[in-house]
């Protein structure tokens, strides 16, 4: 629906939802399975859904790799990838298996690489451990000593994902309010009230989850929340892609990605063939001046401010200035990044490259400048807070969904 309800009887929910990216529509979409009738409504200030985050990522479907066995982003990641190529295969969204291979670009890496292949293998992710020659059969152009194929990883269009989701809901009884935005939430011990910017009526439920993205600790806020209680901000950082050109385009098969940096909740620049078959570079992940300011220069000095004034802000960059200064030199210079993605492609120069929409990450970052790289809730009485969901929020969010449905019905 467009609007919000006006009629009293139409304002008590049994669950409201705060947000409709892809977490919000997991949510609300695993409960109304779970709960076949019951009253669900998501508030969405934005015209659609998958207007941020959800709708302006890479589109891959993460095997796992990364994260530290036995974590909750490792179990979520593994199962997540399972369940949404299920729904995709069941709502007709398109998905495919490319793999990714993950390359040391020189013997220092090698011990990193170690360590991802032990965490794989941890966490039941297929993969194939590569030499020279085996990276040349996968990717010819590719050029470093050592590699790591993930043979299942894939790519899928996230923003056609949540369109789906959202007709699921809908089918199923679910409502959405679009330009709802949340001015002021009453969090009791068995319900929430919640007053919308221009609304006559407040809405009502017996349960609520605020997974706000970008706004996460602003809509905390509003439910009286204050920064000393929620030790975090959300610190965006504008994620800026590079498109190849048809040629260039041509020497990248799959998904290609540096070893990482575990320092970094960051990837490094890597190779992307999206779902549409176009190849993009990167991300630089330089800071945003705005939480939603997608053009390179666009500002708003009220998120800037509230960047600047955090603690956490000034003590992250120090502590990793010298990675801070690489992603703004590499935003800044064409030639720079050029040569960075050359590390792995070699030959590219910034002639082979085009500008391709960014994204901005939603990064909590607490007092002593620690990036949180893992799921952050908190409970106040039947209102949960979903501070923090890093990626692979995308890929997990089904097996995350089912997570908080089941927390909330715990609680």
């Amino acid at each position: 629906m467009a609007h919000m309800p006006t009629t009293d009887s139409s304002t008590s929910f049994d669950l409201v939802l705060v947000g409709a990216g892809i977490i919000g529509l997991a949510i609300a979409y695993t409960w109304l399975r779970e709960n076949p009738g019951g009253r669900l409504l998501i508030l969405e200030k934005e015209a659609r859904c998958a207007a941020h985050q959800s709708g302006r990522n890479s589109g891959v479907l993460h095997s796992g790799i990364y994260y530290a066995p036995g974590s909750r982003r490792a179990q979520n990641c593994v199962r997540g990838k399972a369940m949404m190529e299920a729904f995709c295969t069941a709502n007709q969204v398109p998905f495919r298996t490319v793999g990714k291979l993950i390359v040391a670009r020189d013997e220092t890496e090698l011990g990193r690489l170690a360590e991802l292949e032990r965490r794989g293998l941890a966490n039941g992710v297929e993969l194939e451990r590569c030499n020279t020659a085996r990276m040349a059969e996968l990717e010819p152009e590719v050029r470093g000593v050592a590699g790591l194929f993930l043979p299942r990883t894939g790519v899928v269009d996230f923003g056609a994902v949540c369109l789906a989701l959202q007709k699921a809901i809908e089918g199923a009884g679910g409502e959405l309010s679009f330009g709802s935005k949340v001015q002021r939430i009453h969090a009791e011990t068995n319900s929430v009230r919640f007053e919308i910017e221009g609304g006559d009526t407040p809405i009502t439920a017996r349960r609520a989850i605020a997974c706000a993205g970008l706004q996460a600790d602003r809509v905390a806020r509003c439910a009286g929340l204050r920064a000393g209680e929620l030790n975090l901000r959300i610190v965006p950082f504008r994620g800026e892609y590079q498109r190849l050109g048809e040629e260039a385009a041509r020497r990248v098969r799959g998904l290609i990605y540096p070893v990482p940096d575990p320092r970094f909740p960051f990837l490094g620049v890597h190779f992307t063939r999206r779902i549409c078959g176009r190849v993009d570079c990167g991300p630089n992940a330089v800071p945003a001046l705005g939480r939603e300011c997608y053009e390179r220069w666009s500002t708003s000095p009220r998120d800037l401010a509230t960047s600047v004034s955090w603690p956490g802000t000034w003590r992250l960059f120090a502590r990793h200035a010298p990675m801070a200064f690489g992603e703004a030199w590499r935003s800044l210079s064409a030639a720079a990044f050029a040569r960075e993605a050359a590390r792995l492609l070699p030959g590219l120069t910034q002639q082979d490259f085009s500008t391709a929409p960014a994204g901005i990450r939603a990064q909590a970052v607490d007092r002593k400048g620690r990036l949180l790289d893992d799921y952050v809730t908190r409970r106040q009485g039947a209102l949960l807070h979903v501070l923090n969901a890093p990626s692979p929020a995308a890929t997990s969010s089904l097996a995350i969904g089912r997570y908080l449905v089941r927390l909330i019905k715990d609680n």
